[in-house]
């Protein structure tokens, strides 16, 4: 996998024959409380010094994925929007730097539902952000959720449920992710030699949670599931030629993980 070109906002790789694009929505700063150790308890006075603080709080990346697979372009997450909070919102400017046609996507898949991965659906303006969206892939335990946004009711009769091991495309499949959310789910892009495993929220704070994948975050669905799968697709990454594409990793959120015992490291793609 090798970098192409970049902008502010985007990072154009090469995977195989297919085309990754990261694309920068914005960030979001929680309470350091929101990263839970074992029992769901919060850290106070004993919060590890390794981990990454602005002001007190977590600083999270909010990124999205688009994979160019033969020609179909596919949007994996959509950001927030105008939605949450002014930090985020930028990913359709960062499609049109990257040169990208929001026209041209014709499939967006969540990897699940929460308000920064789906509410980039509709535009600040309030029209569709992807004009020509054709398919709307939403994880099938998770439909209930996504009809509950009334912002998103336009799409309603639109989305289409997929499972574990669903063919998006020749090139990307359907990986069962389940615990931050129920149905959360990873995609793997695969070409050639080479394999990104483009994984939502499996990490939320990457300066603690590759060194240490049994912390948790408070808004894991199932914190005990969410632990386990961590562990389970980071064994995974720890494979050769293997990369990976986090929603919450420092923009541009790419890279490569490394084993060591029952710790991991993470390595930025340069």
């Amino acid at each position: 996998m090798k970098t192409l070109d970049s902008g502010a906002g985007y990072v154009r790789y090469a995977l195989g024959d297919l085309a990754v694009v990261a694309l920068r929505d914005g960030y979001v700063d929680m309470p350091s409380s929101r990263l839970r150790q074992a029992g769901d308890r919060p850290f106070g006075s004993d919060m590890p010094a390794q981990v990454d603080l602005v002001d007190g709080r977590l600083r999270l990346s909010v990124n999205a994925f688009l994979v160019v697979d033969r020609g179909e372009h596919i949007l994996i997450d959509t950001g927030a929007a105008d939605a949450w909070l002014p930090t985020m919102g930028s990913l359709l400017g960062a499609l049109d730097e990257a040169g990208v046609a929001r026209g041209s996507i014709g499939t967006v898949a969540f990897t699940h539902t929460h308000e920064d991965h789906v509410n980039g659906l509709v535009a600040a303006d309030g029209s569709d952000a992807f004009p020509n969206l054709r398919r709307l892939l939403v994880p099938q335990e998770e439909i209930p959720m996504f009809d509950a946004y009334e912002r998103l009711a336009r799409f309603r009769q639109r989305r289409l449920p997929f499972g574990d091991g669903f063919k998006v495309s020749d090139g990307i499949t359907a990986v069962q992710a389940h615990g931050h959310e129920v149905g959360h789910t990873a995609f793997e892009v695969s070409s050639g030699r080479e394999t990104l495993l483009i994984w939502g929220d499996v990490i939320h704070v990457p300066s603690i949670q590759f060194d240490r994948p049994e912390l948790t975050w408070e808004f894991d669905a199932d914190q005990d599931q969410a632990r386990s799968t961590r562990q389970a697709l980071l064994r995974r990454a720890a494979q050769p030629d293997v990369f990976v594409a986090g929603a919450h990793l420092d923009f541009p959120g790419v890279g490569t993980v490394t084993a060591s015992g029952e710790a991991f490291g993470y390595t930025p793609l340069a």
